[in-house]
């Protein structure tokens, strides 16, 4: 059996330990006769699986008492309405900062509930920078203010946490979760799809301040009412038990590295070799300014469709797969998260510099 690397923005690459701890475990995990995937939510093991899960996730990135973790369903994306259902209720306003393609999703879905303004945008230069703000960029009467923290298709991540004074920041964290440490305390909420450096497709993670619960529209669905998953431990119905399992061993992956300062060590040397290299030769185009550039998603062009095309089939041959950029940029994106070995990116640089060898510009 040989494995490619898997460059895909999400789903993901699952790190080869979790996966072959998840196969050993497959037709029966620990004494129960059963597989995860067969169990009863309710029943004592399964039980035990996710109140481990949410121990570990509360160690790995150091979530304070005051914070409820939550394991949901429906991805980021149900958590454009959730959040300003939940949150935009004392005022009827909130704040957007847009940076990309969903950010601008998050703030058109915001819209549906309340009075949502986009207080900075990098539209205009097709969102190859992550824009700056102030305390003064923020109504003082918001109920909160919601950022994409890395944006996964034009390959961007903020530089900065912005400062919102006593306004909650709400992040969404999918696409950089777990890279590196991050202190949860200068966030009111972060939301995660689980599919990019987590889990598998299906899981949503939301860790949200007890403050800011309790406080939902009166005909928010229940199933985005952050306080009834709250009171029921995140099983208020069946949670997606596989996708939670996942996570655990991931959580246990990540802490048998070294933790967060480890992982932002690995993925750091990742991002520079990648980097590096686009910037010390001329055929590839890196459109994202230096100062906002994700560790997480390297977006690079050649300049020519064509060329873009065939570097992209070419690539996949060689067993580096799923380098097409997004469709509505164009080019190549290369994601690396956490699972992504080192040799990975390594592999990718080389056929790099052989594709451009190979295949000279008119």
């Amino acid at each position: 059996m040989k494995r490619v690397f898997n460059f895909s923005a999400g789903p993901s690459m699952l790190p080869e330990q979790v996966l072959a701890k998840a196969a050993e475990e497959m037709l029966c995990y620990e004494d129960s006769g059963m597989s995860v995937m067969e169990m009863s939510h309710r029943s004592p093991v399964y039980e035990k699986i996710i109140a481990e899960a949410e121990t570990l996730l509360r160690k790995v990135m150091e979530i304070p008492d005051n914070y409820k973790v939550l394991f949901l369903q429906g991805g980021a994306s149900t958590q454009f309405a959730a959040v300003p259902l939940n949150l935009m209720t004392k005022n009827g306003k909130a704040d957007y900062i847009l940076s990309g393609q969903f950010s601008t999703k998050a703030e058109q879905e915001a819209q549906k509930y309340g009075d949502v303004k986009a207080v900075a945008s990098s539209k205009d230069a097709n969102f190859t920078f992550v824009p700056q703000t102030d305390r003064n960029s923020f109504r003082a009467d918001a109920d909160y203010v919601h950022i994409c923290f890395n944006n996964t298709i034009y390959g961007t991540k903020f530089p900065y946490i912005p400062d919102t004074g006593d306004i909650p920041l709400v992040a969404d964290l999918s696409s950089c979760i777990l890279s590196e440490p991050i202190d949860v305390k200068k966030f009111g909420l972060i939301y995660a799809g689980a599919q990019k450096n987590m889990s598998a497709a299906g899981l949503t993670v939301v860790i949200v301040r007890e403050d800011l619960i309790g406080n939902a529209r009166k005909d928010i669905p229940t199933m985005l009412d952050y306080k009834i998953m709250a009171d029921n431990g995140s099983m208020y119905n069946t949670p997606p038990c596989w996708c939670i399992y996942i996570a655990k061993l991931v959580y246990e992956w990540i802490l048998e590295l070294g933790g967060l300062k480890e992982m932002k060590k690995r993925n750091e040397e990742k991002a520079n070799l990648l980097y590096g290299y686009l910037d010390s030769q001329d055929y590839y185009i890196a459109p994202v300014k230096k100062d906002s550039r994700s560790m997480m998603n390297v977006t690079f062009v050649t300049g020519n469709a064509e060329l873009d095309k065939k570097f992209a089939s070419e690539a996949s041959a060689a067993g580096l797969v799923n380098l097409k950029g997004h469709r509505s940029v164009g080019g190549m994106r290369a994601s690396i998260y956490n699972a992504m070995p080192k040799a990975g990116v390594e592999t990718l640089v080389a056929f790099m510099k052989e594709f451009a060898k190979n295949n000279p510009k008119g």
